[in-house]
């Protein structure tokens, strides 16, 4: 076991994530290139970047979704690429919310906030009931759950994800672009459950378009491009008054769709 791996409940002196060195490659094409990077308690840190960068990768490494092909990756103080470690007792404590939701489509909102209280954590049918009921309120979902996801909105099925992994009580919860696959009306909602997630001080992680959240409410912003981290820094720094050329010109394209400078051509001075 991971040294650590049985203290996890008890809170540690590490970062939630600690990255160092990692890469990843799929095949020949090398996706994530000698990242390093640290996310502290309490903290909310966005990854921005062109489709394509490694942003999703390098999140679904963190977890071991994706195998890292070299390098480091320490979660809650566990080394995730030991062989030894209980990756599943880790995972308990890591919550994760998808582009596509993944909910359970045979199963109710409440269900879908119960099954993975009952199943890992042992938890009472009762208990998990209340814990769900509690989660689906401040997801502004009380009144639906016992709605099928179909019968949800898009909107609406990502708050149900987002109380399913509140539900496991999670130390950290990363978000893959949870607002890519929904109507520009029903982004506000999801957003609205993540800043009040960040003002709770829960320690995030969130792949995103959406600058404005990323300026506003995360306490760092990573700018990627081709597999590195080109820049980062606080979000009103790299989105305001960026340093890198290349951020300059993403950030370009993201704020004013009308610009059409390709990705990787310089400023002039």
């Amino acid at each position: 076991m991971s040294e650590l791996t049985p203290n996890l409940d008890a809170g540690t002196v590490f970062p939630p994530v600690q990255i160092t060195g990692l890469h990843k490659y799929f095949g020949e094409n090398h996706v994530l290139r000698d990242i390093d990077l640290t996310v502290y308690e309490g903290e909310v840190v966005c990854i921005i970047g062109p489709s394509g960068s490694g942003k999703s990768t390098l999140l679904r490494c963190i977890n071991l979704l994706e195998q890292p092909t070299q390098g480091s990756v320490r979660l809650l103080g566990a080394e995730m690429t030991d062989p030894d470690v209980d990756i599943n007792a880790v995972r308990t404590h890591v919550g994760m919310v998808f582009q596509a939701f993944n909910l359970f489509p045979n199963k109710t909102a409440l269900g879908n906030c119960v099954m993975a209280q009952v199943k890992v954590l042992k938890r009472s049918k009762a208990q998990a009931e209340e814990v769900a009921r509690k989660n689906l309120e401040m997801v502004g979902l009380s009144d639906r759950v016992d709605y099928f996801p179909a019968q949800l909105s898009g909107g609406q099925q990502q708050r149900v994800a987002i109380a399913r992994a509140l539900s496991m009580d999670p130390r950290v919860m990363l978000f893959d672009e949870p607002t890519s696959a929904l109507d520009p009306e029903l982004v506000g909602d999801v957003l609205t459950v993540m800043r009040d997630l960040a003002e709770a001080h829960m320690t995030m992680l969130v792949v995103t378009h959406e600058m404005a959240f990323a300026r506003d409410v995360s306490s760092r912003t990573i700018f990627m491009d081709q597999g590195s981290i080109v820049e980062q820094g606080t979000s009103a720094a790299v989105i305001g008054n960026p340093q890198e050329a290349r951020t300059r010109v993403f950030l370009k394209r993201v704020l004013d769709p009308t610009h059409v400078a390709e990705l990787g051509e310089t400023e002039p001075e």
